[in-house]
């Protein structure tokens, strides 16, 4: 059946999911909560403070494109947060385009991204509309730091890191070793994809305002390579993320590295199971809602070029809200006008980094940016 509803958050049964339609509450956006489980979906809608003040609908669908097409049609705007996105994504934006509707998600996942620019980025544009992957708080708050410093002219190389208190939801931990399993990780140099070495273990980073080092990984490779190899003021990009937890951020590298012995040999099938499994054994429950006492993040970019060289570090709290924030105001965005690029663009393409910041600001979810600039 199609729906009257303009925007539509499938996978609203996960956490971010969920976060996504407490914001469109705010908002008051109405939406379609969408999930391959009734039940569940509309437990986790049901949990969203005041959710009786904002007009949704909450519906079950198979996850195939003809069922999704069908589920979807009267949409204007698609928020994904079904993930491993190269493994789940492909019938969603095939959907998008069947029915004419703007499309993100919440992905890190180079082989997805490279592959959705590829195979639909055209098809998008030639519509008027958007595709953007990676709207999250682990991809765009760099880049918004990023643009901050570019806004210096004359740089063209990009350090990026990320940093946050938590524990991965179970979605993200299936991420990490789908992309572990099926994907290289990438950074950008003099323009061209380098691959990260697949045995470089973790990399110690030193982290604006704290005297303790952090352990870092390159997180299947982040969107923000990626992103800037289409623009022309920027060669070189390498992105680090971990979390703050060094005992945690030590056992990453051993679940990969078991996860991966054990899928040695095996068929596809197989694969995805163990994936599954593992994932599972790591964490198997909704996590607790975040607490910005607790949850901080924090992200740091060193922008450097012949003769100049810039340093933007913005701090926050609960990345997953901050996630939820940005897809709602995406969906805002689009729902009034068009985006500022149409087809395959990041969400500082898409929607500005300036007004992206101010909306996370009045969220009162980051802090201003610390800017040093030496020309």
């Amino acid at each position: 059946m199609a729906t009257d509803k303009p925007v539509v958050v499938y996978g609203a049964s996960g956490y971010t999911g969920r976060l996504i339609c407490e914001y469109l509450r705010e908002y008051n956006i109405p939406f379609l909560a969408a999930g391959r489980d009734q039940k569940r979906v509309q437990e986790a809608v049901a949990a969203v403070p005041g959710i009786e003040t904002v007009e949704h609908e909450v519906v079950e669908v198979a996850h195939d494109v003809d069922s999704l097409t069908e589920q979807f049609r009267g949409a204007k705007v698609v928020l994904n947060t079904v993930g491993p996105f190269a493994r789940y994504g492909h019938e969603v934006a095939q959907a998008c385009l069947n029915i004419g509707a703007h499309y993100t998600d919440t992905n890190g996942e180079q082989n997805w991204m490279i592959d959705a620019d590829e195979r639909y980025g055209s098809e998008f544009a030639a519509q008027g509309l958007v595709l953007t992957p990676g709207l999250a708080q682990m991809y765009t708050i760099g880049e918004i730091a990023a643009n901050i410093c570019l806004e210096t002219p004359g740089l063209d190389t990009l350090d990026i890191q990320v940093f946050w208190k938590g524990y991965p939801t179970v979605a993200s931990t299936n991420t990490i070793l789908t992309n572990a399993a099926f994907a290289k990780a990438y950074y950008l140099e003099q323009n061209e994809y380098v691959e990260w070495p697949a045995d470089g273990g973790l990399y110690e980073l030193v982290v604006p305002g704290q005297h303790e080092l952090g352990l870092a990984l390159p997180w299947g490779g982040t969107s923000h390579p990626l992103w800037f190899k289409k623009d022309p003021r920027v060669a070189n990009v390498r992105a680090l993320g971990g979390v703050f937890n060094r005992p945690l951020m030590l056992g990453v590298p051993q679940i990969v590295e078991a996860a991966l012995a054990q899928m040695e040999g095996a068929s596809l099938e197989e694969k995805y199971r163990i994936i599954d499994d593992v994932s599972a054994q790591v964490r198997n429950e909704m996590p607790p809602r975040e607490n910005p006492r607790i949850n901080t993040s924090l992200d740091s970019v060193y922008a450097s070029g012949p003769l100049g060289r810039a340093h933007c570090v913005i701090h926050g709290n609960c990345n997953y809200k901050q996630t939820a924030v940005l897809n709602a105001h995406a969906a805002a965005h689009l729902l009034q006008e068009q985006p500022r690029r149409v087809g395959f663009a990041s969400s500082c393409q898409a929607f500005g980094h300036r007004e992206l910041l101010g909306t996370l600001r009045a969220f009162g979810l980051v802090l201003d940016p610390i800017l040093e600039v030496h020309h």
